[in-house]
């Protein structure tokens, strides 16, 4: 067996993660059907996942995992696996999982845009590399910068006494960042912000997201009036594909915007941060294009004295990426990372937990991502047979 192997097996699992009842719950009571800004028809039950497992000639295996919602990504977990079977996946097999830059390029030259898929697949070369020298991925990546990543929590948005509520059960947990979800208007806005202020004193940090819930001028109107209550950054208060719209906003805004929703590809971060749109980047490892892109994208920032965020949904393979991402860019990542999926999915799909303590997540540090998929798991919350590619 070489470290250079070439890959002969991609192995594709679509699948759906209920979340626990009292998270179903929770976001079922709030605003709209999903207790954030968003005006969607369905409730928000579960996570949709695909689930990439490629294998080289030599018997080593890496993984990958897209966390992915119809509402913001545009494609399902069956587009994505189509898309990688009939077009992405002979640009993978044949070769070393080493050549992630090669694999990256081909990508992009034959298929636009599509960063999620690029990007499943990119993460799972990432763990396949490390685990054929038998090292954690942040090696790879520069090194590990830290043990320990510290957590925010996201709140739903609901009446102000659920959100206190859970904020105190974060507190007492050691959580010292939170997201409010808003959009309810500017006087429930500023409702929310004012009683978790009082609530988590002076050094607590806050952040907010809007999911789009305003209007250019709506938008400033609310984060003028929620500015006293101190704001580390504002997610995404207009519509997607308005960059213009959050270039004006944040031109007039002493707060720094995020763009989730609308910053999927490496290009539209930039593009955003050179139009003056956005003074923090917020990422999902596989949104970018994986950890090639992402890694990237925070090197950027650096260079541009432009924050990072890291945040998602993900269960415990997609929470170790983001995990070592944190661990390899610590020094130029200065705000805590959101990480629901342990909280939120009633199975994190790994075999041993990640450590999570005392408002910390600990970064973990076997081969790889450090952490193993649960077969058995997978099976049962398959949504369609798994789809196998062979060289």
């Amino acid at each position: 067996m070489s470290a250079f192997d070439p890959i002969v097996q991609i192995d594709l699992y679509p699948l759906h993660v209920p979340f626990r009842e009292e998270v179903r719950a929770a976001l079922q009571g709030g605003s709209g059907k999903v207790a954030m800004g968003l005006k969607v028809d369905d409730h928000w039950l579960g996570g949709d996942f695909l689930i990439c497992r490629i294998t080289t000639e030599g018997g080593v295996t890496g993984v990958g995992e897209a966390y992915i919602w119809l509402v913001e990504s545009g494609v399902s977990p069956m587009l994505m696996a189509d898309l990688i079977r009939n077009h992405l996946a002979r640009f993978v097999l044949g070769r070393s999982a080493f050549d992630i830059e090669a694999i990256n390029a081909k990508f992009d030259d034959n298929v636009a845009r599509n960063e999620m898929a690029k990007g499943v697949l990119d993460l799972a070369l990432y763990d396949a590399a490390a685990r054929s020298v038998g090292r954690p991925v942040h090696d790879l990546c520069g090194g590990r910068q830290i043990d320990k990543a510290p957590l925010c929590m996201v709140l739903p948005l609901t009446s102000v006494e659920i959100i206190c509520a859970l904020a105190k059960r974060g507190l007492e947990a050691g959580i010292r960042a939170f997201r409010c979800k808003l959009g309810d208007g500017q006087r429930k806005d500023v409702e929310i912000m004012a009683a978790m202020r009082a609530l988590v004193g002076p050094d607590v940090a806050l952040r907010v997201d809007f999911n789009q819930a305003y209007d250019p001028n709506q938008a400033l109107a609310v984060l003028d009036a929620i500015a006293p209550y101190g704001v580390d950054y504002a997610e995404q208060p207009v519509r997607a594909d308005d960059y213009a719209g959050m270039a004006f906003v944040q031109s007039r805004s002493r707060i720094p915007l995020m763009a989730h929703e609308g910053a999927f590809g490496l290009r539209d971060m930039l593009t955003l941060a050179e139009m003056g749109a956005v003074r923090t980047f917020g990422l999902n490892a596989e949104r970018p294009g994986g950890m090639s892109r992402a890694l990237k994208a925070i090197d950027y920032a650096a260079a541009r004295g432009i924050d990072v965020a890291l945040h998602n949904q993900p269960s415990g393979i997609g929470s170790a990426i983001v995990l070592h991402m944190h661990a390899a860019r610590a020094r130029n990542i200065r705000h805590a990372t959101e990480l629901q999926g342990h909280i939120m999915l009633e199975h994190d799909l790994i075999r041993e937990r990640i450590s999570y303590a005392d408002g910390f997540a600990h970064v973990p540090t076997g081969p790889g991502w450090g952490v193993e998929l649960d077969d058995a798991a997978v099976d049962r919350y398959l949504t369609h047979e798994p789809i196998r590619i062979v060289a």
